[in-house]
């Protein structure tokens, strides 16, 4: 009787554990569906990226906005089951977990592929910009130029050879408005940095939900086996 007791109390540590990570999961979920969300909504972004042709930054972001919605709806599915105690909603919970880590992995994966140095937008952004600058003498290369170069305090596509190369004067927006030095640093990288402080704290929230589908996961396995074992000794006892 002790020892049914111990069991009991064990199966609602574990099921009410189980409850409390998947509220967790779910406010992170959530959290990171409205930072995709916005990231993608962002007009003044999206426009950069659409002027760079450079929306390929956007498929990881894409992967996330499903995988987010995909948790929130696992992590109800895991209240339920846990607080049930039914075996069988727990195994699918353990398979959606399963499948939405290896998700979210992969969505941060080609998130950081598109917005990190040496990654593939780099090379994306460098062709952009290097046509930009060598039709610079254009209204609208100009246009997107300062306006890169202002907002973001860098100077051509590597830096001001660029234009010194093409024996073209370097534009106001290349210097910096109070000392009037030539900004050093290329717009490649500091777009690249600029990007890549965009979608930090969208990774890490997917990275941190993708450990939480283990550690769910992993608790769920072991309700499982709990459930299981209280529902032999009832037979048992029975009998």
């Amino acid at each position: 009787m002790a020892a049914g007791n111990s069991l009991e109390k064990q199966i609602g540590c574990v099921k009410y554990t189980l409850f409390c990570f998947n509220v967790v999961a779910w406010m992170i979920a959530t959290s990171l569906f409205a930072l995709t969300v916005w990231l993608r909504a962002e007009p003044g972004f999206n426009e950069w990226l659409r002027i760079l042709e450079a929306e390929s930054f956007y498929i990881g972001v894409y992967i996330l906005i499903a995988i987010s919605i995909i948790m929130m709806a696992v992590a109800f599915l895991g209240c339920l089951s846990a607080l049930m105690e039914n075996t069988l909603a727990l195994l699918v919970y353990i398979c959606a977990q399963i499948f939405s880590f290896i998700i979210a992995l992969s969505g941060s994966g080609v998130l950081l592929n598109y917005s990190t140095m040496h990654s593939s937008l780099q090379p994306l952004l460098l062709s952009s910009l290097n046509r930009f600058v060598s039709t610079s003498e254009t209204r609208y290369s100009s246009y997107v130029l300062n306006m890169i170069q202002e907002n973001i305090g860098c100077c051509g596509a590597t830096g001001p050879w660029d234009y010194l190369d093409l024996h073209q004067p370097l534009p106001s927006s290349c210097r910096d408005a109070v000392s009037g030095n030539a900004f050093f640093n290329g717009c490649v990288d500091e777009l690249t940095w600029f990007f890549e402080d965009k979608s930090s704290w969208i990774v890490a929230l997917a990275l941190t939900l993708a450990m939480l589908n283990i550690v769910c996961s992993v608790m769920s396995f072991i309700l499982i086996q709990a459930v299981k074992k209280e529902e032999e000794e009832a037979r048992a006892y029975r009998h």
